[in-house]
């Protein structure tokens, strides 16, 4: 027996042990790669539920702002001088004619002022209004809020010869359009 002791040693408890351990080692190495292939699976789902959720309140944002962007679009698409114009009108017919007069209103030819630079088609306007300092920046406020398009490119204000209560303001806006 003394003869097989080494082969039996090599190959009944050695070999195996060496193949088991190969085993084991092989089953570690999977089970840490599924392991991180599920982790790494996790996280793309929990990234791609965030997007989604957040893909759903922009949804939901868009559908409540769609009217607002129709409206938008009807503005931009309206001839600004006359829309300005008559914003204007509608404006200072609420206000007392004695404190706010129009003394010039003209739509340069060509594009000048900041939409010049850019390839945004836009509208330029010259207003020119006499009045008490309150019920101008009353008017102009009103003019802004109705027309967002709108881009104050210059103002003067000058005090009037006339009156010392009132100012000739001149007004340049840059209108955006569509």
């Amino acid at each position: 027996m003394h003869l097989y002791r080494q082969s039996i040693i090599i190959f009944g408890l050695i070999v195996p042990v060496l193949i088991a351990a190969v085993f084991v080692g092989l089953g570690f190495m999977l089970k840490s790669k599924v392991t991180e292939s599920f982790a790494n699976k996790e996280s793309k789902y929990k990234s791609h539920e965030q997007a989604r959720v957040a893909a759903m309140e922009i949804e939901s944002q868009v559908v409540r702002d769609r009217t607002h962007l129709e409206r938008w679009n009807q503005m931009l698409a309206q001839e600004t001088a006359s829309a300005v114009a008559g914003n204007m009108r509608e404006i200072t017919e609420k206000l007392p004619p004695k404190e706010i007069q129009q003394t010039a209103f003209e739509r340069p030819s060509g594009k000048g002022g900041f939409g010049a630079a850019t390839a945004q088609d836009s509208a330029q306007i010259r207003m020119a209004y006499r009045g008490t300092f309150r019920t101008l920046q009353r008017a102009f406020l009103e003019l802004e809020t109705r027309m967002p398009h709108l881009q104050l490119q210059e103002l003067r204000m000058d005090p009037s010869s006339n009156q010392s209560s009132m100012i000739s303001l001149q007004a340049t806006y840059t209108a955006w359009e569509n």
